[in-house]
């Protein structure tokens, strides 16, 4: 297709008629594969001449084609892109980054990533030269956009896979110093100038991530950087141009830039400037960190600190680096000095504000209380977040200095405290009694421990937290029950507060805001854990139940389900009469939790944790009701749809849950429906393609399979589970390419036909043997040795006839037998025995070995009989020594010697 006819396809694809857009995307797709398309394609979208919605549609199509096919996934795979296209793009790519507009930038950029991290260096030797001649040229930005994906590629490598990153450092960073001091030096920068200069932090970002390049660990080089990271750090963001919009504020181009330099600055300080965690060879660098520049940064960081006690503006990302800082900055003495003087006031009137509820808390509170929740929950902001350092900064002061700060910063909470209580009520300070409550909750592991604080918990409890549970301000009634429920463990002198506390927590499962509801779930959690006597939670059982699913159905968070596990897991049995009805509710939850997650494209909703956590409650609930069976039935169908559609590649991120689930339904239900035995070729088709890697907790289910409705799995020839079972093990033992640990499960599987099909697979044991015997030759992990050896004393145990006439004619017996003997034979140095060291070991094999002492004698040779008597007997008695005491045991016990005796005398 040649150019003007790809730019008419291009443009169709854009049409409102579904019939022209189809036929142009069935265009595209027909003619992807033809020479110098993708080299058309970027002609489009670097001609300014071009319409930009064909431009932009065509840059999508390139950045598909490129992730999809420029590197193949497999090494047999054939290129689909001829090596003369992959050249003209790798020469015409570069000059156009910086000239296209950004909308396409970004999409040339994910290309160019792509490229990059599959042919630098090898493919493309000439990137680095093009890069440093530009950075000298008037091509500036496109060299510095280009060497930012260039370092990226090796950000997180270690060890030798970051070698290239020294030549990159030794080529580039001459000229990028003198470029960063040209910015630096410019008075009324641009945005331009923003942007240039936030890409050079960047590169540098990737660069000392993992490890300083040594061309830093040159003082005069690494001086000449730090003086302009200091320059940065101190000069005032420009007030002109900022936007007004508090989002379009914070990702401003100067106030990145402050975000980059804050970020460089901690990282050096915290990997490289912490003599405590350095390398030896490098602790003369953290040295020279610590005196030339770790204080210099601290005092930049108070200065800008400083800004939000004034009332200016300073973005979360930026606050929460510098309090990580600080908080750093803790346990170290010259540190600590430095801070000292300033503590009070950024202890009092800095980070304690940032502690309280504020403006923005209410504005979300009330106009979206869902994403409330979301944030105060959610990990991700957790590392974005003002206050979680603020709380991190109190936590470690109080954990490291506490000797002369604990008590100073309890007289300040309180102090407020007392403010709060003193005022009317249309004046109380809820907001500083917000921060004062989270603080005594951040500090709960602190305040156990240490008295007299210890003492007056309970107190502190009924007089400052308990009466907020009835606090005209949602948020304190939320603050409330979670400081509650971080104390719900002391030991309370009075229990009617333990329980005044309970009531009013489960009272706040109703609440009509929100986050009250939700925070007082968690709260639940522990008081449900600490409960010593669950009758005051059993009449409510039901009435508790309902309201949490009611918020289950609002709110998708994993920490909902972790408290529903503990009620269950707390009442047990108790739980039967609920079981299929929550059962249902947890299915409900995990339905919607999945279609969350499936609809959120960038993968980071709470909805998938959810479910996970879903899966989890359903399993703690078929447990604590084990001793039901009949209640298994009930459950199934509901269970049954979670089952068949998660045990596909669909299910790939809660594969392992699910197959708990159906391993608890194969073992507690009376009988295997087919339904479940629908379920195996499922498993059986994962293992095979993607799921190797759960074999182990494939195994169960399997197991239960055969061995709790074997006559099915006999009987059944379509599917011929026999048939699929076997060629699902030959197949895993016979791979040359997986570890010994990898395939453990396979003999196991063995083990368990041979065990519950006696005198039924006759047909098998020929087979099953020969792939045995042929890993045996193979292996080197004795542990697999093992099981291996375990085969062959359960065939025996199965049919020793069979199984001896077998060996006899692989022409392995006499092999077979020596290696058994030698492993039973062989100890430690302490004298431990080396195999076979699990009880149900030495049972397996003393079944097997006492199979051959019923045969006849003429079939096994005269010589071998004296030493099959040894070792068998050799291995009773260290099975009689583990399982002594136990009685059940014994009646195996007995049974073998009489076995023995029997023989014995036939030898005499």
């Amino acid at each position: 297709m040649d150019l003007p006819s790809l730019a008419v396809v291009l443009q169709a694809a854009l049409s409102h008629n579904p019939d022209e857009r189809k036929a142009a995307e069935h265009s595209l797709n027909q003619f992807q594969y033809t020479p110098q398309h993708l080299v058309r394609l970027l002609q489009i979208i670097v001609d300014g001449n071009c319409d930009m919605a064909v431009r932009q549609v065509a840059s999508i199509h390139f950045k598909n084609f490129v992730a999809k096919n420029w590197s193949p996934l497999e090494p047999d795979e054939p290129q689909k892109i001829l090596p003369a296209d992959k050249d003209l793009v790798r020469e015409n790519i570069l000059p156009f980054v910086a000239q296209v507009p950004p909308l396409l930038r970004v999409q040339l950029g994910e290309c160019l990533k792509t490229i990059i991290h599959a042919d630098y260096p090898e493919q493309w030797p000439g990137l680095l030269l093009w890069v440093k001649h530009n950075l000298q040229d008037q091509q500036i930005y496109g060299a510095l956009f280009v060497l930012r994906i260039l370092s990226r590629k090796y950000e997180f490598k270690s060890d030798e896979e970051r070698t290239p990153v020294y030549l990159i450092v030794e080529e580039t960073f001459p000229n990028l110093l003198i470029i960063f001091n040209k910015l630096v030096q410019i008075v009324n920068p641009s945005l331009e100038i923003a942007e240039l200069i936030k890409l050079i932090c960047k590169i540098f970002w990737s660069s000392i991530y993992l490890e300083i390049p040594k061309q830093l660990f040159d003082p005069n080089v690494f001086n000449a950087w730090m003086i302009l990271f200091l320059n940065i750090l101190e000069r005032a963001v420009p007030l002109e141009g900022q936007p007004t919009d508090p989002e379009l504020r914070k990702t401003w181009g100067w106030w990145k830039v402050k975000k980059w330099t804050v970020h460089i600055l901690n990282r050096l300080y915290t990997r490289f400037g912490d003599m405590k965690v350095q390398k030896p060879e490098n602790k003369a660098f953290a040295q020279m960190y610590q005196k030339n520049y770790a204080g210099k940064i601290l005092e930049c960081h108070l200065n800008l600190l400083d800004v939000i006690r004034t009332g200016g503006y300073l973005p979360d990302r930026v606050t929460n680096l510098i309090l990580q800082y600080l908080s750093n900055s803790i346990s170290k003495n010259s540190m600590y000095q430095m801070l000292q003087p300033r503590l009070d006031v950024v202890l009092f009137e800095i980070i304690f504000p940032l502690m309280c509820f504020n403006d923005n808390d209410q504005k979300l509170w009330e106009e979206d209380p869902h994403e409330y929740v979301r944030k105060g929950y959610d990990i991700i902001e957790d590392l974005y977040s003002p206050r979680t350092a603020a709380m991190d900064f109190v936590s470690e002061l109080v954990r490291k200095r506490g000797k002369e700060n604990l008590q100073k910063f309890i007289l300040f909470i309180v102090g407020i405290f007392k403010k709060y209580d003193e005022a009317s009520v249309e004046f109380k300070p809820y907001r500083p009694k917000d921060g004062a409550l989270l603080a005594i909750g951040a500090l709960c592991d602190k305040l156990k421990q240490t008295e007299p604080y210890k003492s007056e918990l309970e107190h502190m409890l009924v007089q400052h937290v308990f009466p907020e549970f009835r606090c005209p301000a949602g948020h304190l009634r939320a603050k409330a029950a979670w400081v509650a429920g971080q104390y719900a463990h002391i030991n309370f002198s009075d229990p009617n507060n333990f329980r005044k506390a309970l009531h009013s927590v489960v009272s706040g499962l109703r609440d009509p805001d929100l986050p009250v509801r939700v925070d007082s779930v968690f709260a639940l959690r522990s008081f449900v854990e600490a409960s010593k006597d669950l009758s005051e939670i059993r009449p409510i059982l039901p009435d508790l139940l309902d309201e949490f699913f009611k918020l289950m159905n609002e709110v998708e968070n994993e920490d909902l389900v972790f408290t529903l596990e503990t009620i269950v897991d707390k009442f047990g049995e108790e739980m039967a009469p609920y079981a299929f009805g929550l059962c249902q509710n947890l299915a409900a939850a995990f339905w919607k939790c999945m279609n969350a997650a499936e609809a959120d494209d960038e993968g980071d909703d709470p909805g998938a944790l959810a479910a996970v956590g879903c899966l989890r409650a359903i399993s703690t609930i078929l447990e604590s009701v084990s001793k039901l069976p009949n209640l298994f039935l009930e459950i199934e169908p509901t269970l049954l749809p979670i089952m068949r559609r998660m045990l596909t590649t669909d299910g790939q991120e809660v594969f392992e849950e699910v197959l708990e689930i159906v391993s608890y339904m194969t073992f507690f239900s009376p009988t295997i429906s087919l339904d479940m035995w629908s379920l195996w070729p499922l498993m059986m088709e994962a293992l095979a393609d993607w799921a190797i890697d759960f074999f182990p907790n494939i195994l169960v289910p399997l197991d239960n399979y055969i061995s709790r409705s074997t006559a099915h799995f006999l009987a059944c020839k379509e599917p011929d589970y026999q048939r699929s079972l076997w060629n699902m093990l030959s197949s895993i033992m016979a791979d040359k390419n997986m570890e010994d640990n990898d395939i453990e499960p396979a003999p196991k599987l063995i083990q368990v036909v041979f065990q519950n099909c006696r005198g039924q697979v006759d047909h098998w044991v020929e087979p099953y043997l020969r792939i045995t015997i042929e890993r045996l030759n193979r292996t080197e992990k004795s542990y697999l040795k093992c099981l291996l050896m375990q085969v062959i004393a359960d065939a025996l145990y199965y049919n020793a006839t069979l199984t001896l006439s077998i060996l006899q004619k692989l022409g392995v017996a006499t092999e077979v037998f020596n290696l058994w003997f030698q492993m039973l034979e062989q100890v430690k140095k302490s004298g431990v025995r080396a195999n076979f060291r699990r009880v149900q070991d030495k049972k397996v094999c003393s079944l097997g070995l006492m199979s051959l002492f019923v045969l006849p004698s003429d079939q096994l040779p005269g010589e071998a009989l004296g030493r099959l008597f040894k070792a068998t007997l050799d291995l009773l008695v260290s099975y009689k020594d583990q399982v002594a005491g136990c009685s059940i045991k014994y009646s195996n016990f007995s049974i073998i010697i009489y076995y023995i005796g029997y023989y014995h005398c036939q030898l005499l």
